[in-house]
């Protein structure tokens, strides 16, 4: 809870002023049935029709003071539950922004989803309920049993049996139930990994026919969490039967007891009125009790989630003194990396190359070889389990990451547009460069031949992930969005695998050309692409099995030869 009371701060005001109007509303409706006594007792009795409108006058009155407290305190609990709501969510949101990968890796992305929406809703609600409920119950049932009290404390005597039975009864059938809503919340997560996981890959599922299939999974898990939350509203719902039985044989009780009381003259009918209105109410606040305490076993559960996203340290930080590098040369120093440091078996396996200010470096083998991973730590999205990553001879983890990230520029392997225009999506890299970088950004990726062809140009639209361009079109806007930031180490994991050859050929010669002082890393299935970098790494099973010019490798390596030949054909390797 001190992860999230922090986000209570700035609502302090309303949290306290709700409750306060809330306790004006109690206390309008606790004087309501002694006044109505009085008008019974008095006014009818005695046929005093003044005490009757002078009464009613009084309950009207405090029927109005009565409104105005629940109207404020109903405001004003759900501006602060929405503006403490909304405060959780964007802490949350931050505290997202620091994680590494292997964060993200551990809680996974839809139940983050989850826990930014469903989860800070249950919060909110809980909270709106804490400033309503959580007054007017133990008020109401408090304020009842005393004035009851007052009335008669011969017929008080009901409550002594009545509150036990539900508080047994209730508690009982709670500590059964609420371990269950925990549950209910990892079912969620999954309804919404099916989901998301559905939608992205439309594409995919339209063009394998995989509807029913997706029906299927989505139905399964969708009746897994109906199903769990059956069991749990199941349990909840023998709440009720109890609450209403203890009500009814309440009141039967107090009309036996109570018509006898008045029989012998110890008690009129106006309090046997009111003693019953005061039997309702605290019963009544019972049954807000047992609603609250179902809702509040929820948002403990939502509590937990949340401050579990709030308490996860990033694995990846920034050093106490970091130091900024001379030039930009990568030093890979026997890098060994496992996505689970628990793991013995590496990912990369000895990983040791330089590569010097000026060089492209072309990296190829093999699918699930480790390539996209050895990039991956060059900006430190991922921790090296040993070894070390340098550049300009000081090693990452001692560089500030936001210094080291703006130097460094990564288009992978998925081509993802942001909802916008392109001027948009190109100035996520180049940020408030002048109109003639983006356009030579543009040119240089190949993308000035379709933008410009576009009824607004650079202000055309981009959709949801950039779903109204090719796979092509996606891949050469995020290169251009790349050069734009102008790196100092550029970085291609599989970048021009939808373009064209010519394409392509014109992309590696405006590479050539942006290469300057920094590195180049190109990340390729193609040789084409590579073969006239200025070192070329071969990679098999998270090792490098050759290293060289194209040259080079075609003289001494076996599995590089074996790559142009199944590409190229024999006649290239001869």
């Amino acid at each position: 809870m001190k992860k999230i009371v922090k986000y209570l701060r700035g609502s302090w005001a309303l949290i306290v002023l709700a409750p306060l109007l809330m306790i004006v509303e109690v206390l309008c409706d606790l004087m309501q049935p002694t006044l109505m006594a009085d008008i019974i007792d008095v006014g009818v009795a005695s046929g005093e029709i003044a005490n009757v409108w002078l009464t009613g006058g009084r309950m009207l009155g405090v029927a109005l003071l009565g409104i105005l407290g629940g109207a404020g305190c109903t405001i004003l609990s759900a501006k602060a539950s929405f503006d403490c709501g909304a405060r959780l969510r964007q802490g949350m949101f931050d505290k997202i922004q620091t994680f590494s990968f292997a964060e993200i890796d551990t809680l996974q992305t839809s139940s983050l989803i989850t826990r930014l929406t469903n989860d800070v809703t249950l919060l909110q609600m809980a909270l709106r309920m804490m400033m309503v409920m959580l007054v007017r119950a133990p008020l109401t049932c408090i304020g009842g049993l005393i004035m009851a009290i007052a009335i008669s404390p011969r017929l008080s005597l009901i409550f002594v049996v009545a509150i036990p039975v539900l508080a047994v009864a209730v508690t009982a059938i709670a500590l059964k139930t609420f371990p269950m809503f925990a549950k209910m919340q990892q079912k969620i997560d999954r309804v919404n990994t099916v989901m998301r996981e559905n939608l992205l890959g439309v594409r995919v599922v339209k063009a394998f026919v995989g509807q029913e299939r997706e029906r299927r999974r989505f139905s399964l898990a969708n009746e897994d969490l109906m199903n769990w939350s059956m069991q749990a509203m199941n349990r909840m719902v023998l709440m009720w039967p109890v609450i209403n039985a203890v009500m009814n044989v309440s009141i039967v009780a107090l009309i036996w007891y109570g018509g006898n009381l008045v029989n012998t003259g110890d008690l009129e009918i106006g309090k046997i009125m009111a003693f019953m209105t005061y039997l309702m109410q605290v019963l009544s606040s019972l049954m807000m009790a047992v609603m609250m305490m179902l809702n509040f076993s929820r948002a403990k559960v939502a509590v937990d989630r949340c401050a579990e996203v709030l308490s996860t340290e990033p694995s990846i930080r920034d050093p106490h003194n970091p130091q900024r590098p001379e030039n930009f040369a990568v030093t890979f120093d026997h890098v060994n990396f496992s996505y689970n440091p628990d793991d013995p078996e590496y990912v990369l396996k000895d990983i040791t190359f330089t590569a010097r200010p000026g060089q492209r470096v072309g990296i190829i083998g093999n699918t699930g070889s480790g390539k996209s991973t050895l990039v991956s730590l060059i900006p430190r999205l991922y921790e090296v389990t040993s070894g070390a990553v340098r550049i300009g001879g000081v090693d990452v983890r001692d560089m500030d990451m936001d210094t080291l990230r703006r130097h460094i520029g990564v288009v992978l392997q998925e081509s993802l547009l942001f909802s916008g225009d392109i001027e948009s999506n190109l100035r996520w890299g180049g940020g408030d460069c002048p109109g003639e970088e983006l356009e030579r950004a543009l040119e240089d990726a190949q993308a000035m031949e379709f933008v410009s062809k576009l009824p607004d140009g650079v202000q055309n639209t981009v959709e949801q992930r950039g779903k109204n361009f090719s796979g092509g079109q996606k891949q050469r806007l995020s290169i251009a969005r790349t050069f734009a930031k102008n790196p100092d180490i550029l970085i291609l994991d599989d970048a021009t695998s939808a373009v064209d050859t010519e394409t392509e050929a014109k992309l590696q010669q405006a590479l050539r050309r942006r290469v300057g002082k920094g590195v180049t890393f190109i990340i390729a299935q193609r040789v084409s692409a590579i073969a006239d970098a200025d070192l070329i790494l071969v990679m098999e099973d998270g090792a490098i099995v050759g290293s060289g010019t194209h040259q080079e490798l075609i003289r001494s390596n076996e599995d590089y030869r074996g790559i142009v030949a199944s590409q190229w054909g024999e006649e290239a390797i001869a």
